[in-house]
């Protein structure tokens, strides 16, 4: 235990692990993927507290959250979204991954590879600047261009309706097992 200012004070690792114990599992994912993202605490720091905390309640919850936490996950809503497709059974998608046909298009929050499907999901910020949505549209065509299925969700639909995430991602993936790739 550190002292800052007189006060008695945890390590970011000893915290997010008791969040991790304490919290549900998407919010110690939330915390932990932030916490890695901005070089808080590595993946080893967590490993550590894990171990010197191994018998503590919890510990398991923590275990799979340390795991299953992602330095790639650029916001809460990535985060979250992350924890929605493994709650729905699908496959761990790739993080920040630079796609595209004959030329890269551009970096892409989840990609599932061997179903050529492209996920994003979309705080409102991304929309209120009309340049940055026509942007989004025409990146969107390229990436179908180059033989990818592209979906987006909303905070709204990774927080209230899993389900219509669920269906929609594997519907994609049926159509991008299906379809005819471009000629590179």
């Amino acid at each position: 235990m550190a002292v800052i200012k007189a006060m008695p004070v945890t390590t970011v690792a000893r915290t997010i692990v008791d969040l991790a114990r304490s919290l549900e599992f998407r919010a110690g994912v939330v915390t932990a993927d932030s916490a890695l993202r901005q070089c808080l605490a590595t993946k080893a720091d967590l490993h550590n507290m894990l171990t010197a905390c191994a018998r503590w309640p919890g510990i398991n919850r923590a275990t799979d959250v340390v795991a299953f936490a992602d330095a790639l996950a650029e916001s809460v809503l990535e985060s979250l979204a992350r924890v929605v497709f493994r709650d729905c059974g699908l496959p761990p998608p790739e993080l920040q991954v630079w796609v595209g046909g004959a030329e890269v298009v551009g970096r892409v929050d989840f990609l599932w590879r061997q179903f050529w499907t492209v996920a994003e999901v979309d705080g409102r910020m991304k929309y209120s600047d009309p340049s940055r949505a026509v942007k989004q549209l025409d990146r969107d065509r390229q990436l179908r261009d180059a033989g990818y299925e592209v979906v987006h969700f909303s905070w709204q639909y990774i927080t209230e309706n899993r389900g219509y995430v669920n269906s929609t991602i594997r519907k994609a993936f049926e159509r991008g097992t299906r379809a005819p790739r471009p000629a590179a």
